[in-house]
């Protein structure tokens, strides 16, 4: 098995390592991943710019292709052109925070995985939900992550198909509450700016913004994973809202 890993972290982020040494169990592993961080650029790609690429080892682990571009853009660039054929399965991740509710959009890590089932690969996108008082440990991390990859995969991920795996923090004696398949939350998510003044007088606002789980329905992904649930919502880049589109197909639609 051919796999490709990326992240929206950079290709020297803990937790693309960690998932490097986990994955290599499973197949060959090609790392192409951003150069530096890409962290809530979402989808975008690059068109303006040319993509500058550097072969780098990586704490002696594992040898990549960093791109000074976007998730999105490691995933195209890879399988047009810097694989030797076209993956079995892409991984994209663990990045270093939740994905989970409306943060599913924002996401390269989310974004990467996407393009992967765009171009008709089986994909999975993984994050780690980070608390400030709950030390990293991104190998074990990464090893529940390989057992739920692993059982994604023998479930039958299609080509095409993507699902985003989000896992809890946990301390050295604690273990995931257990597995969920749910649903993504919906909640709106209100950011809060804080006003600040240049040099100059003119005003500039901060994002200051620090992600919670919040209140939400028990069958989402936020309620699992603030339950200490290892959560896996699979995902569609289908964005037509057919409700509306069985609605209004019938009407008249004039031109004038």
């Amino acid at each position: 098995m051919l796999i490709l890993l990326t992240n929206d972290d950079g290709i020297r982020a803990p937790g693309l390592v960690a998932m490097y040494r986990e994955l290599t169990s499973l197949g060959e592993v090609h790392v192409v991943a951003p150069e530096t961080v890409q962290s809530a650029t979402g989808h975008g790609i690059t068109l303006s710019t040319p993509l500058l690429t550097q072969r780098v080892t990586v704490e002696d682990t594992f040898t990549g292709i960093s791109v000074d571009g976007r998730p999105a853009d490691c995933v195209k660039l890879a399988v047009a052109r810097i694989l030797p054929r076209r993956p079995d399965l892409v991984i994209s991740g663990i990045n270093s925070g939740a994905n989970v509710g409306i943060n599913v959009i924002y996401s390269g890590t989310v974004a990467a995985a996407i393009e992967a089932a765009f171009l008709g690969l089986p994909s999975i996108a993984l994050s780690l939900y980070l608390r400030n008082e709950i030390p990293l440990d991104y190998a074990r991390t990464a090893s529940f992550a390989m057992k739920v990859v692993r059982q994604i995969v023998a479930a039958g991920l299609r080509g095409g198909q993507v699902v985003s795996v989000n896992i809890p923090p946990l301390r050295k004696e604690q273990s995931p509450t257990g597995v969920k398949i749910v649903r993504q939350c919906t909640n709106a998510w209100i950011d809060q700016y804080e006003e600040r003044t240049d040099p100059r007088g003119r005003p500039y606002y901060w994002n200051r913004t620090v992600f919670h789980l919040g209140a939400t329905d028990q069958d989402t992904d936020v309620a699992a994973l603030r339950d200490g649930y290892i959560t896996i919502t699979p995902l569609q880049f289908d964005l037509t809202y057919y409700p509306m589109l069985r609605e209004w197909k019938d009407r008249v639609w004039m031109v004038e």
